[in-house]
């Protein structure tokens, strides 16, 4: 059961790197290890916390995402993410205001938290100063009156002498220190080029990582202050009610029939496509498909029966040797594509199906080479679908995130996938036959004919 007052609570930060994903997966951690049943959210498009976070709580990690779903859609998904749940711990993004570029507060943790009705706890790495805290925490405050900053939880803290000057110094400013960490050896949870590795790579250690940030979190922490602070929420404001699968907005067209055999839809998992959206699951079973896992590193065959496939985000570029020595299965998805059946593909999923990737053969489904670049290419877009596809008709506009240090020559098709809008005016991806393929991270939740026009493809391919 849900209800629009379940308890929640925001944690936030200054700016990245001041300790929010240790302490916000400690805590949900801490609290699952309490008894409670907790429901864990990430603010944005990132794809690995969330992982971390169901270590910690057992239940599907979900994403909260203004841009990409609107502002509208916050308060429906967080709802239906913390069904049958006691307590809700949502991790923000990059600093507290920061959002997406150029558009104010547009899909910031200080947005989310407004949405949800939320008060925050904003987490300061208070290792070198002292009583500074107070004027950076008192900023934070009174920058927005309609965020409800409910408590600090001062990180790498030196000494106990420190920590006296810490609290002496906020005292000031009447907001109450809930928890206190120690600087100590950082805990494990090894990066590379795109962030955290995520969960799925590294299970054993991720596992033995989320215990260290329990410990570490209920030992420096008031618990029970911060359960009351979530119990202190008020109702979601706007009257929202959860979130479905089967939710259809005002604008959306007709679903078309759901009825009729269950088309088999294929979808890549396993180390090397770790990138998903829970709600992109749900909304294909909704529409009518029987959704199936698949290993690209290891299954040499598609599921029997696949009728379309689905190959989300994540790390090939790690994987190529494994996935390059995988042939059947490579020649596999290249027939599939040549029979017209329904493939959708982003970041990862597109670099699969190119020709090679850093030397090492791919699907060769797209006549396209992909390697590793040396920049970073981030950001959310706006986008519009430049012709008909198995996922969008044309003119169908959506609004994605890309996230790679990989490069596709060239970078679109003949026909291309979208149009890019804005300041950066450009075409993107590839639409061929049944295949639907982008850098861009795109979600469904936000269109939700998309998922509908997939499996009624899948129909009828």
């Amino acid at each position: 059961m849900v209800t629009p007052s379940t308890p929640r609570l925001v944690v936030a930060a200054p700016s990245s790197g001041s300790g929010k994903t240790t302490v916000a997966t400690g805590l949900m951690a801490a609290f699952a290890a309490r008894g409670l049943a907790v429901s864990p959210h990430k603010v944005g498009p990132d794809y690995i916390d969330p992982g971390y976070h169901a270590l910690a709580t057992g239940r599907t990690g979900r994403n909260l995402d203004a841009y990409l779903c609107g502002p509208e859609l916050i308060a429906p998904l967080f709802l239906h993410g913390a069904r049958g749940c006691d307590i809700a711990v949502v991790e923000g993004v990059m600093g507290l205001y920061d959002g997406a570029a150029g558009e104010g507060e547009l899909a910031s943790t200080a947005q989310v938290a407004k949405l949800l009705g939320a008060p925050v706890v904003l987490v300061v790495d208070a290792s070198a100063q002292s009583r500074s805290v107070a004027a950076l925490v008192h900023g934070f405050v009174s920058w927005d009156p309609g965020v409800r900053v409910g408590g600090v939880i001062l990180n790498k803290v030196g000494s106990a002498r420190h920590e006296e000057m810490l609290r002496e110094a906020l005292d000031s400013v009447g907001v109450p220190v809930l928890g206190v960490l120690r600087r100590a050896p950082l805990v494990e949870t090894p990066s590379r080029h795109l962030g955290l590795v995520p969960v799925a790579e590294r299970r054993g250690v991720a596992v033995d990582a989320v215990a260290e940030m329990a410990a570490l979190v209920s030992d420096g922490c008031d618990l029970a202050a911060l359960e009351r602070l979530a119990r202190s929420a008020s109702a979601v404001p706007g009257g929202s009610v959860p979130w479905t699968p089967d939710f259809t907005p005002a604008h959306d067209d007709p679903s078309p029939s759901a009825e009729g055999p269950k088309p088999r839809v294929a979808v890549a998992g396993g180390p090397a496509f770790t990138f998903s959206y829970a709600e992109h699951t749900e909304l294909l079973t909704a529409a009518g498909a029987e959704v199936v896992t698949f290993d690209p590193l290891h299954d040499e065959e598609l599921p029997d029966g696949t009728a379309g496939l689905v190959i989300g985000g994540g790390f090939p570029e790690v994987y190529a040797a494994e996935l390059s020595a995988n042939e059947p299965l490579r020649k596999a998805v290249a027939e599939l594509t040549l029979s017209g059946a329904p493939v959708a593909a982003e970041c990862a999923g597109l670099l699969y199906l190119c020709r090679e990737l850093d030397g090492s053969p791919m699907c060769g489904v797209l006549d396209a080479g992909a390697r590793m670049a040396e920049r970073l290419t981030l950001g959310y877009r706006d986008a519009v679908a430049v012709g008909d596809s198995v996922l969008a008709a044309a003119g169908t506009r959506m609004r994605g995130h890309e996230f790679h240090r990989t490069v596709v020559e060239p970078g679109a098709g003949a026909a291309p996938a979208w149009g890019i809008r804005g300041r950066e005016r450009r075409v993107e991806g590839f639409v061929q036959r049944g295949v639907h393929a982008s850098y861009l991270h795109t979600h469904w939740a936000s269109e939700p004919g998309v998922a509908r026009r997939f499996v009624e493809r899948c129909r009828t391919s």
